[in-house]
């Protein structure tokens, strides 16, 4: 797990930031990061590659509500790199959230970078992962963050915990599969499989003796904290003949919904309670996609074995789960459209109902003109993607840095509060263009503003699921719905009352989606698609909310080492 201490806090602590920090209670975590070269067999070959303290997943980083962690992070790798703390607020403080070129220029090889990751609201499972390129894929690990000190969880205590980490497993080189696609314009390789805890499951050639095994006791309650850490899938989850109880998601406590399966988008987390109240016997957890598209995906199918302790005769192969079809998008709709906030006194919800800043955004595949064909996307085009007809283009000097420091030239502060023009987006689009404009483009919002934001899915391209996700905030997920928006009777169906408070959500296929939250967290914030390669091509945004009128509503300094860009 590499070096990891903690002590408690009981005085003020300068800090590498050169703000004075006073914390009362809760304790300060130390943890050393040692990016390196690992070597890993799976189907039927070894292949290196890069990792975190030489494990896949990384290590994990356990803390309660209210800690602080400190992690260093040391490239012994060929390239730059950065870790995000995915899902954590950092309030005041996006020097350390991490996403390339946007909050931080990449940890140059060879050298080391010290970020704080400051606990506050949360409480549950996140997850840590490289924002540089396709890295995240080897690069990620969980976030756990238990109750704080003296409170407990608001449901029956669970015998035991584990963590369960679905993954994407490719058989080559992931920096050079989007390297070549990048190059030709065309799509990515797909993953060869899925991954659980680092392990294909023995439906994969090669993989029966490596399958991960959950132990478990009859009568006995287990706490699942499930991540999704695949690069380019949703996935359904789900145990042969046992419920899921899902009581959590993305670090806040859910109504209890149980179901024989889960969706879970890329960047989404889970907490799910499973009683061991069946047969004793050998039965599959299987993660298998949701991807109800044109666009090519891994169509595989990973598992692990849930295995009874006790004597008695294992099956001669462990009982199947019924898992929803990869295109079934009604089966994905009937559980998100489940999800509830706990909306209890100890755990409240505060749904801005008066809204200061209303943006809508299309959300779109789209593709660059090449002449003579010459490129390997649909038509003999580039593919790329946008919001608002905007495919992002991410600078060389963070913008971070060039907002503090007021740096000209690295971004425009003209993302549009509406698309440029208004159409059936889920219909016919024929003869609407496939070509976005080519922008540095940050939206700008005031401290404090309620802020809501209509994500609106379209036609063009090859349209699915968008799990959009949000740095620096967790928001509200109010409404969705499949087709166009309609400004009139949509906003009578928002649930303002126990919408789900999340950090990453989907927009139907050729639907919208409507969130909300308060701008109360100054400084830069990377908005994007969570599938890797709609983000790669430009499906992201930045959202600049500016300092307050007090310093402790303004953004904190830096620290005094950022590293460079070159």
């Amino acid at each position: 797990m590499g070096s990891h201490k903690s002590i408690m806090t009981l005085l003020c602590l300068v800090l590498v930031s050169r703000e004075l920090l006073c914390i009362a209670q809760g304790k300060v975590h130390y943890y050393d990061f040692v990016l390196k070269e690992a070597n890993f067999t799976r189907l039927c070959s070894t292949k290196s590659m890069l990792t975190v303290n030489g494990s896949f997943p990384g290590p994990e980083i356990r803390v309660h509500k209210g800690d602080t962690a400190f992690v260093n992070v040391h490239n012994h790798g060929k390239y730059g790199i950065t870790i995000h703390w995915h899902g954590v607020r950092e309030p005041r403080n996006p020097w350390s959230d991490g996403p390339e070129n946007i909050t931080q220029c990449p940890i140059p090889p060879g050298t080391s970078f010290l970020q704080e990751i400051k606990f506050t609201t949360e409480e549950g499972t996140l997850w840590w992962h490289a924002h540089s390129d396709w890295s995240r894929a080897s690069i990620h690990g969980a976030i756990i963050i238990l109750p704080a000190i003296g409170t407990s969880y608001p449901y029956p205590k669970p015998h035991a915990e584990d963590t369960i980490v679905l993954a994407s497993w490719f058989k080559g080189d992931v920096m050079a599969i989007i390297e070549e696609a990048l190059a030709t314009g065309g799509d990515p390789n797909t993953s060869d499989a899925f991954t659980i805890n680092g392990q294909p499951g023995d439906l994969y050639n090669c993989s029966s003796n490596s399958t991960y095994r959950l132990m478990v006791d009859y009568g006995k309650r287990y706490l699942l904290r499930i991540i999704n850490a695949v690069m380019n899938e949703e996935m359904f989850f789900g145990i042969a003949n046992h419920s899921l109880t899902v009581v959590g998601m993305d670090a806040a406590y859910l109504k209890p919904i149980k179901n024989s399966y889960i969706m879970i988008t890329p960047g989404q987390t889970m907490n799910v309670l499973v009683t061991a109240d069946q047969e004793p016997s050998h039965y599959y957890m299987a993660g298998s996609p949701f991807a109800d598209t044109t666009a090519p995906f891994d169509n595989t199918t990973t598992t692990a074995i849930l295995q009874y302790r006790g004597n008695y005769t294992p099956p001669p192969s462990p009982f199947f789960p019924v898992l929803p079809a990869y295109n079934d998008k009604y089966a994905a709709m009937n559980f998100t459209a489940r999800l509830r906030s706990l909306a209890s006194r100890a755990h409240p919800v505060n749904v801005p109902k008066k809204i200061d800043k209303r943006i809508f955004i299309t959300v779109s595949v789209n593709q660059i003109y090449c002449p003579n064909a010459s490129c390997a996307g649909p038509n003999g085009n580039r593919l790329a993607a946008s919001l608002n007809n905007i495919s992002f283009q991410t600078p060389k000097i963070d913008i971070l840095e060039a907002y503090y420091w007021s740096l000209p030239g690295v971004y425009n502060a003209t993302f549009p509060d509406r698309p440029p023009y208004f159409f059936n987006f889920t219909g016919d689009v024929e003869n609407i263009s496939l070509a976005p404009c080519l922008d540095t483009a940050v939206k700008m919002i005031k401290y404090g503003a309620a802020v809501e934001i209509i994500f609106q899915g379209t036609n063009l391209g090859a349209p699915e699921n968008h799990p959009m996700h949000q740095h620096g905030y967790s928001f509200y997920v109010v409404g969705m719905g499949w087709g166009n928006f309609d400004k009139k009777s949509d906003p009578k169906t928002y649930n303002l009352v126990d919408p789900p408070e999340v950090n990453t959500f989907g927009v139907p296929k050729n639907g919208w989606l409507t969130i909300r939250f308060i701008a109360d967290n100054p400084g830069v914030w990377f908005q994007h698609c969570h599938l890797e390669r709609h983000t790669t091509w430009g499906m992201d945004t930045v959202l600049i909310v500016k300092n307050g009128n007090t310093a402790v509503t303004r953004m904190r300094p830096p620290p005094h080492y950022m590293p460079p860009c070159h």
